[in-house]
């Protein structure tokens, strides 16, 4: 009886452990399905994530209108004019500017000396040949042309003679290169700035 007795204890025994050992492993699982599925949605959130990089570029401006309408009496338009070139450092060529047809004309400015930096920022002003010129030298030269719409409107117009100074040997040349309408626009947006009050080149922000 007391064999029987033993007997039937020890199955009780071993069955209440079985049945907590599937408990315990049943968490266990559960555990591990919740933590799989916070990590999936993490990951998911990290990929999501990765196609945000450069939501926010910079937009680039395009070139203002050249030639570009203002709305200014030419008197005023023309002293504004000679306001930027003096804030831009460039001097007026006075021989060959004719004011009162509302033409002004700059001196060469050179923009870059050494073979080190010239050959970038002549690539920025002007189309270069594809070759291998050593260039010394960059300048540009300025033509403002304001011409009378009406009393009030006026349309300017900019052109810029841009050169290079190329050296062989004991020779050196300036060459007339095409313009990118850099400096062009550079200018523009000076006076636009001056008579407008208005800034151009704000920085804007592409926001999908």
């Amino acid at each position: 009886m007391k064999k029987l007795f033993f007997i039937t204890s020890a199955i009780l025994l071993f069955s209440s452990l079985a049945l907590a050992q599937k408990g315990i492993d049943t968490q266990t699982k559960k555990i591990k399905e919740e933590g799989n599925k916070t990590n999936g949605t993490q990951r998911s959130g990290d990929a999501n994530r990765s196609f945000d990089f450069g939501r926010d570029k910079t937009k680039v401006r395009p070139q203002l209108a050249n030639p570009y309408k203002m709305n200014s009496r030419r008197d005023v338009l023309i002293e504004s004019v000679l306001d930027v070139l003096k804030e831009q450092k460039l001097i007026v060529n006075e021989s060959a500017s004719r004011k009162g047809d509302g033409i002004i004309v700059t001196e060469p400015y050179v923009f870059a000396k050494g073979a080190v930096i010239t050959r970038n920022e002549l690539n920025r002003y002007a189309i270069l040949p594809n070759s291998d010129t050593s260039w010394t030298r960059g300048r540009y030269t300025l033509t403002v042309e304001i011409q009378s719409i009406d009393g009030i409107q006026n349309n300017v117009s900019v052109t810029a003679k841009v050169e290079g100074r190329s050296e062989n040997g004991l020779l050196s040349e300036w060459t007339t290169l095409q313009s990118t309408n850099a400096a062009e626009d550079e200018f523009l947006v000076k006076l636009v700035e001056l008579v407008t009050g208005t800034t151009i080149d704000a920085p804007q922000v592409d926001n999908p």
